[in-house]
C-alpha cells in the first residue's frame, strides 16, 4: 500500500492556513508558531510563559528517512518532548522506549533525557499523531485530523519503510485513517501484528508511566513488540 498525494491532501486544508503552518517547517514538519489548532496554540503559548527556556513548539520526527520502522506515539509530554524537542525525551516514557531501542539495535550511543546527549536512532524514525503538547495529553479528534498531514508527508519521504509501531489506541486510530483501513479488518490490541501491504502494523500499548505503573504494559511486553519487528524486518 503506498501513501501518496501528499501534496493534495495539504492543498485540501485551508491552504494559506497550510502554507503559514510549514512556511518556517517542511511538509514533514509544521513550523514553530504553527496556527492550525488554536487551542494547542493557546496551551503553547501559556507553556512558553511559565518556561520561557523550554523548546514550546511543535515537535519534529526525529531519525532519518532512510529508516525502515517508524514509531507513532500520540503528542508530546508537556514535561518530556515538548520541553526538550524531541520525541520522547525528558520523560519516563522515553526512559522505556529508548532502552528498549538501544536493547534491539534501533539506537546507538547514550539516552541522557536530553536532545544533545549524541543518542542516534538506527534504521528507525520516531514521530508522533499529534505535533504540539495538548492540555491533559489529550488531542481532540479534530487536532488529530488536521496534523494528519504532517504524518502523511513523512511517511511519504520513507521508501524503505516497512515496519510502524503504533504506541497506543489513538496512533493505531490515526494510523489506519491514513491508510484507509477500516478499524474492524485490524483492531486494537498490545502485540497485534497487521499486514497491509507494504507495511505491517504492530500495536502496543503506550510506554507511559501509568500504563507501567498499572501494569497495564509491563518491559517485558513492551520488549515482545519490538523483538517480533527486528525479527520481521531481518526476514524482510
Amino acid at each position: 500500500m503506498k501513501i501518496s498525494k501528499t501534496k493534495t491532501q495539504l492543498s485540501r486544508q485551508q491552504p494559506a492556513v497550510i502554507a503559514s503552518a510549514i512556511s518556517a517547517g517542511t511538509s514533514t514538519d509544521p513550523g514553530r508558531d504553527c496556527p492550525l489548532c488554536p487551542r494547542l496554540v493557546d496551551y503553547r503559548m501559556a507553556v512558553r510563559e511559565k518556561d520561557p527556556d523550554g523548546y514550546n513548539g511543535p515537535v519534529p520526527s526525529f531519525g532519518t528517512s532512510d529508516a525502515a520502522l517508524l514509531i507513532v506515539g500520540l503528542a508530546p509530554g508537556v514535561q518530556g518532548a515538548n520541553r526538550t524537542g524531541r520525541p520522547f525525551t525528558g520523560d519516563y516514557a522515553g526512559d522505556l522506549l529508548y532502552e528498549t531501542l538501544l536493547d534491539f539495535g534501533f539506537a546507538s550511543g547514550t539516552y541522557e533525557a536530553r536532545p544533545d546527549d549524541g543518542l542516534m536512532l538506527q534504521d528507525c524514525r520516531i514521530t508522533n499523531a499529534v505535533r504540539c503538547v495538548p492540555p491533559q495529553n489529550k488531542p481532540l479528534p479534530v487536532e488529530i485530523t488536521t496534523c494528519r498531514p504532517f504524518l502523511i508527508a513523512t511517511m511519504d519521504t520513507m521508501p524503505r519503510l516497512r515496519a510502524i509501531v503504533l504506541l497506543g489506541r489513538v496512533a493505531h486510530d490515526t494510523m489506519l485513517r491514513t491508510l484507509g483501513i477500516r478499524a474492524v479488518t485490524a483492531p486494537f490490541a498490545h502485540g497485534a501484528v497487521h499486514d497491509v501491504g507494504r507495511f505491517k502494523l504492530y500495536d502496543s500499548y503506550h510506554c507511559s508511566r501509568y500504563n507501567t505503573n498499572t501494569r497495564v504494559l509491563t518491559p517485558e511486553m513492551f520488549r515482545a513488540v519490538f523483538a517480533r519487528v527486528k525479527a520481521d524486518l531481518a526476514q524482510a
